[in-house]
């Protein structure tokens, strides 16, 4: 699930759409190698199975562990569906787009996560921090420094 959307609901209704049998969702960021329910998914799998996902930024966020769990599959002989993305893994073209994808979500990531770093380094340069505000009391309150930057 990803914090803008915390309701796993349309995930769910998805993944029943497309017929899946067996739901497992993960409360834990997709940044995190190690889930409990992506383990429990992945124990549950045997040959010839499909391991369905709605997108790929929801199984990794880099692309060497997007390419760990599709060795991982490979060995196991479990192809890959991506819905969103329309992959299947069980075709070249298919593989092709898994990698190209992933690099591309990989590449997303990084730069959502520098362009934070560098709001947030602007703001600390103007005096803002963030955090929970302070409470206000009538001695120790002061409007903020305006930033001419």
């Amino acid at each position: 699930m990803s914090t803008r959307d915390q309701n796993p609901d349309s995930q769910r209704d998805a993944l029943t759409a497309a017929g899946c049998d067996r739901i497992f969702i993960d409360k834990a960021s997709g940044k995190i190698d190690r889930r409990a329910e992506l383990d429990k998914a992945l124990d549950y799998l045997r040959p010839g199975d499909i391991f369905v996902i709605t997108r790929l930024s929801r199984a990794a966020r880099s692309l060497r562990h997007l390419l760990d769990l599709a060795a991982q599959l490979r060995e196991r002989e479990v192809d890959l569906l991506v819905l969103k993305q329309g992959i299947d893994t069980s075709t070249p073209s298919g593989r092709l787009q898994f990698h190209m994808f992933g690099a591309f979500d990989e590449f997303l990531r990084e730069l959502i996560v520098e362009g934070t770093l560098e709001g947030l380094a602007s703001a600390r340069a103007c005096g803002r921090v963030g955090g929970r505000p302070r409470p206000w009391t009538l001695t120790a309150w002061r409007w903020p420094a305006r930033c001419t930057r």
